[in-house]
């Protein structure tokens, strides 16, 4: 059996990486970001992944100010077991900011510590880039916090329009009890029934204690559903795929899953099998082909290929582009003196892979400048993520929704 990886050990590694190229009085930037369980440890890796790419962007294009960044990174599960998500993650953040004394923070994941990293980035007085898709982190209409990736509320509009345009308005929902879990399923309900008159069955369960849905799955199988959506998280995501597969519920009944863990391509194909073939998920709109990709995506996605030999998940492009807009804010305030930094980031334009980025106090999109969104789906055993068929918005479709009776 293959030794499973280290992920906090590989994550260091990209690190220290960069910070052997930094030279002196770097610009420091913070990653607090999951390393370790209870939290998913992937998705830290994948932040640290692509903070490296966007120093090496910084780097090779002329530095801010004429210095580097370089990175202290800090473990926001590190006494999570001990003393819960929230506390650890208080802590580790109050040592990036009062000891490190990082210039911004960036990394946070987990939708359940986001908003209390928040509070306390609001009373510091230190910037900090959300990676997660909690609706209200930047709602909340903090100065110091900034989101460049796609909310709760940003998705569920095109996951459910895609359905009702194909004539699915029974759903059934699996949720975990975590709050993106919940938040999501919530949202679901609230907009399907609203906009589509669709019908939910749904069962919420225990995300840390659970290790057998087919009860559920037995009475969603009763219920006759159009569709289903997975809303599981890390772990319960892949076990809904495949206690659905050994009761018949899949590939035969449409399903989509609420978050991108299918673009990890590889761990995908691993964990879903063939019961993974159609599976739907919101995503950016991101690859080489796509016409919107700028010089600074490109950069992006060439190296990441070259350097990883697979497309980068959002995760990492979300990070990377995180970094480099603190570079960014840096040199047009002239220093990476906090206050300076955040006034840099509400009033100036910055260029991104997908073009320019401003941060407005808007109304519903606070701080936040998601990116263009679409819905794909996997048509065919072992497609890579660069493969996958974009199926919706119209406008930005390579090709049509295929059902389950179209894919066998």
């Amino acid at each position: 059996m293959a030794e499973a990886t280290n992920y906090e050990q590989v994550a260091r590694d990209e690190i220290e990486e960069v910070n052997r190229n930094a030279g002196n009085n770097p610009i420091k930037v913070g990653i607090l970001t999951p390393l370790t369980g209870p939290g998913d440890p992937v998705a830290g890796f994948l932040v640290a992944r692509g903070a490296r790419l966007g120093a090496e962007y910084v780097r090779e294009n002329g530095g801010a100010l004429g210095r580097q960044i370089a990175f202290v990174m800090r473990n926001d599960q590190a006494s999570a077991y001990a003393d819960g998500m929230q506390r650890s993650v208080v802590g580790e953040l109050a040592k990036l900011a009062m000891i490190d004394k990082a210039t911004a923070v960036l990394g946070q994941w987990h939708l359940r510590t986001a908003p209390y990293a928040a509070e306390l980035c609001e009373r510091i007085g230190i910037p900090m880039f959300v990676e997660n898709g909690h609706s209200a982190v930047t709602a909340s209409g903090f100065r110091t916090i900034f989101r460049t990736y796609f909310s709760i509320e940003d998705r569920v509009p095109l996951m459910l329009d895609l359905l009702a345009g194909q004539g699915l308005r029974r759903l059934a929902i699996l949720a975990a009890d975590t709050v993106f879990g919940l938040e999501t399923a919530d949202t679901l309900e609230a907009y399907g029934t609203a906009r589509h008159g669709m019908e939910f069955l749904r069962f919420d369960f225990p995300q840390e204690t659970t290790t057998d849905l087919i009860p559920q799955l037995r009475k969603i199988a009763e219920f006759e559903p159009d569709a289903i959506i997975n809303d599981g998280v890390v772990r319960t995501n892949y076990l809904i795929i495949k206690q659905a597969a050994e009761l018949g519920l899949r590939p035969r009944i449409p399903m989509m899953v609420t978050f991108g863990f299918p673009m990890r391509s590889a761990d995908f194909w691993r964990e879903a099998g063939p019961a993974g073939n159609g599976i739907l998920w919101p995503a950016t709109c991101y690859r080489p082909s796509w016409a919107g990709l700028t010089d600074v995506g490109r950069w992006f996605t060439q190296r990441y290929t070259d350097r990883y030999g697979s497309m980068p998940p959002d995760t990492c492009l979300s990070a990377f582009t995180d970094v480099t807009l603190v570079a960014r804010a840096v040199a047009a305030a002239g220093t990476d003196e906090r206050d300076a930094v955040i006034d840099a980031l509400e009033t100036e334009e910055f260029p991104t892979w997908r073009g320019p980025v401003r941060f407005v106090r808007g109304a519903r999109h606070w701080h936040h400048s998601p990116p263009p969104l679409q819905i794909m789906q996997y048509q065919s055993a072992g497609q890579d993520f660069d493969e996958a068929v974009v199926v919706f918005p119209q406008a930005v479709a390579d090709g049509p929704y295929r059902s389950p009776a179209e894919l066998t």
